[in-house]
């Protein structure tokens, strides 16, 4: 039901802003602050200035040397980049990793929301699912809230390279983007690393342990929810097992590694754990920022 949605989020946005609190004794406003900065004006350099805020056209005229007065954005805008693709349909018949996803978006776009951001959303697979363009405002939020709920993909598929692609060219101004997904797809880096460019990009690396914890069930039927091929492994085989665990451990270093490459703020989540404890480790990580 879309009320007890609506409360499950609720109850966790305010153990999350009563956790940042109080560990960090400060705004909960500058976990979404991002760093956009709109020119206002020129004055004359001084000593003590940042040399590449000197504008090098004006001062080529003769008159002195200026630099660029910058101030902060008024209007910060925090961007959703939902994967909602085949493979996070992994989970417990009753919760899968979507579930959780889409929890998390909601309880992110609450707080944002409520600290005067536009918000908007982009649920993908390798199609456009669902896209709601930034917005303020709490009849909004509970708006995107409700259509998180209801959406039921169209898709199997993944394609995070097209996804990365059309946010690069719906969101104009740099915002703060906040990107859900398990990262299981190909030849996505170089448009990611576009994005964490003109961005402020937060990767929250969704996981399950049914990924890498198969029970042994013997020889079974395994059908993989992109392509919807079905394949016979056996479970009980120790090579299988540890093929399998070290497959997503290496992909899970290797999404890790690119994030700090690329300073971008990065979290790993079990689908199957209490996401509070890590969404506040991130937000003190954001504050140091």
């Amino acid at each position: 039901m879309i009320e007890q949605f609506i409360t499950k989020i609720r109850q966790y946005e305010i153990r999350i802003r009563k956790a940042v609190n109080a560990d960090m004794r400060g705004s909960f406003r500058s976990v979404f602050k991002g760093s956009g900065l709109e020119f206002t004006d020129l004055r004359e350099y001084q000593y003590g200035d940042d040399v590449r805020t000197i504008d090098w056209n004006v001062s080529a005229k003769g008159h002195g040397t200026f630099v660029k007065i910058f101030r902060e954005e008024k209007e910060q805008t925090v961007f959703f980049l939902l994967d909602v693709s085949g493979s996070q349909q992994v989970g417990e018949a009753t919760h899968v990793k979507l579930d959780t996803a889409k929890e998390i978006c909601g309880v992110l776009a609450l707080s944002a929301i409520q600290e005067a951001s536009h918000v908007g959303l982009l649920c993908f697979s390798d199609q456009k699912e669902k896209y709601i363009r930034p917005s303020n405002g709490m009849k909004h939020g509970y708006q995107l809230i409700t259509e998180l709920y209801k959406l039921k993909p169209q898709s199997l598929k993944t394609n995070l390279a097209e996804a990365i692609l059309f946010t690069l060219k719906v969101v104009k101004r740099r915002s703060v983007v906040i990107f859900v997904s398990d990262f299981i797809d190909k030849n996505y880096e170089h448009n990611l690393r576009a994005l964490a460019r003109k961005h402020d990009l937060v990767m929250v690396h969704l996981l399950d342990q049914r990924e890498t914890n198969l029970p042994r069930l013997g020889i079974i039927p395994m059908r993989d929810p992109e392509t919807n091929k079905t394949t016979w492994i056996n479970t009980s085989s120790l090579w299988f097992r540890r093929r399998i665990r070290q497959d997503f451990s290496h992909l899970s270093k290797k999404i890790e590694q690119f994030a700090r490459q690329n300073d971008i703020n990065y979290v790993a989540i079990d689908a199957k754990e209490d996401y509070v404890s890590p969404l506040v480790k991130l937000f003190r990580i954001r504050r140091k920022g």
